[in-house]
């Protein structure tokens, strides 16, 4: 379950907040449009969450990995944006 103070952390300066729930939170990058779908199971460990992509609205979801924290989350999304916006090429989205 992701705790009060985490959600309450997520920065609405650099991301759309979409839905923050105890153990669902949504988000779209400002910078890249991208949505984000982060679980959070509680298993194995109580921490532990999975990290779903999308480029689109209108595109399914893919695992994009795994966190041991909300935080830690935001900052894979936030270095895959550094990413993106660092030369990727745009191959049919």
């Amino acid at each position: 379950m992701f705790r009060t103070e985490e959600i309450e952390k997520l920065d609405k300066s650099y991301f759309n907040i979409i839905l923050a729930e105890n153990y669902d939170v949504t988000i779209q990058s400002k910078n890249t449009g991208h949505i984000w779908y982060i679980h959070n199971p509680e298993y194995p460990g109580e921490g532990e969450c999975i990290i779903f992509h999308k480029h689109r609205a209108s595109q399914p979801y893919h695992q994009h990995g795994r966190a041991r924290s909300l935080g830690k989350a935001v900052r894979s999304i936030k270095g895959h944006d550094v990413f993106q916006m660092n030369g990727r090429k745009h191959v049919g989205w």
